[in-house]
């Protein structure tokens, strides 16, 4: 991957995640492609719009595209879709990765990696988690509401830790360019295990209570509910060798309580009567819990109580 000249970056999936970033890596001059489906002909001819907390501004201009034939091949290719759509990867991806090239997967969840690499094997893969408050609130319309740092690793095979590689710390230096606060996380498991101590808690409770971060924190029956779902994370996340301590709980609920009052991802996808991404966030880390024969009954109650409601969506 380029090293001194700037390098190229594809965004697949513009919605607030992937437009956000996309937007703040173009407006620092980086050269940016991004795939496109419903909001192609708006961004093609307007742009990009952003409303953030760190000051608005609008792309007139982008690099827009139906098609990833149409797209030439990039360094960086980021993943800022659902991960229920990732079915659609094994197209998406190969055309556009350059030999030594960097798939940066900002997805949540767990056990995303091994598939990506088992597509790209050629590739080196990222993970970004992303501690993000941002939405899309019309065709090519972005608002940025809090926060935004990303967490950085790198994959191994059999997610040993990978330290700090040339990659991170490349695409590193592109972001902070950009103004966005990053940090360089030597082991990638450990990372999505820390991210799972809040999505799996706010996400899932957000839509089977029915209610933004702020009055999820503000009743102490589902402060005391998510806190419970925390320690479940922490204890899988032990079985597998990573350790997340207490006062790291505490902190995730402090944030949580300093935040503007947000409504989930999940939260949005439920309400839009869009598939939910249950099986990554839950499902996954699940499975690994019972593997180690460690008991999660809140997550696995949760697990269930969102298949039932998306499987009413779907009416089966």
């Amino acid at each position: 991957m380029p090293t001194m000249q700037r390098r190229k970056y594809a965004i697949l999936g513009v919605g607030g995640l992937g437009g956000f970033y996309g937007a703040r890596l173009q407006r620092a001059g980086l050269e940016v492609h991004y795939l496109l489906h419903r909001d192609y002909d708006h961004v093609k001819q307007y742009g990009l719009k952003i409303e953030s907390v760190d000051g608005d501004f609008v792309l007139p201009q982008v690099n827009a595209y139906q098609s990833v034939q149409q797209m030439p091949t990039c360094d960086v290719v980021a993943i800022a879709l659902k991960t229920t759509q990732n079915g659609l990867l094994p197209d998406l991806l190969p055309p556009l990765i350059q030999p030594g090239g960097v798939v940066l997967v900002l997805q949540n969840g767990l056990g995303i990696e091994p598939e990506i690499a088992a597509i790209v094997p050629q590739a080196r893969i990222l993970g970004g988690l992303c501690f993000l408050c941002a939405n899309k609130v019309g065709p090519g319309h972005i608002r940025h509401l809090d926060y935004g740092q990303i967490v950085l690793g790198a994959y191994q095979p059999g997610d040993v830790p990978a330290g700090i590689t040339p990659e991170m710390e490349q695409v590193a230096a592109d972001f902070r360019q950009a103004g966005i606060a990053l940090r360089l996380e030597p082991d990638l498991l450990l990372a999505r295990w820390q991210k799972l101590v809040w999505n799996i808690p706010f996400n899932g409770l957000s839509v089977v209570l029915n209610a933004q971060t702020d009055a999820l924190m503000a009743n102490p029956a589902a402060r005391s509910l998510a806190f419970s779902l925390m320690q479940e994370v922490a204890a899988a996340a032990a079985a597998v060798g990573r350790t997340i301590p207490p006062d790291f709980l505490e902190t995730m609920l402090t944030h949580t309580e300093n935040m503007c009052p947000y409504r989930t991802s999940m939260k949005l996808d439920y309400d839009a009567h869009r598939p939910m991404e249950i099986e990554t966030m839950f499902g996954n880390p699940l499975r690994v819990a019972q593997a180690k024969a460690v008991a999660t009954p809140k997550i696995e109650m949760l697990y269930q109580q969102l298949l039932f409601l998306s499987a009413s969506l779907r009416g089966t």
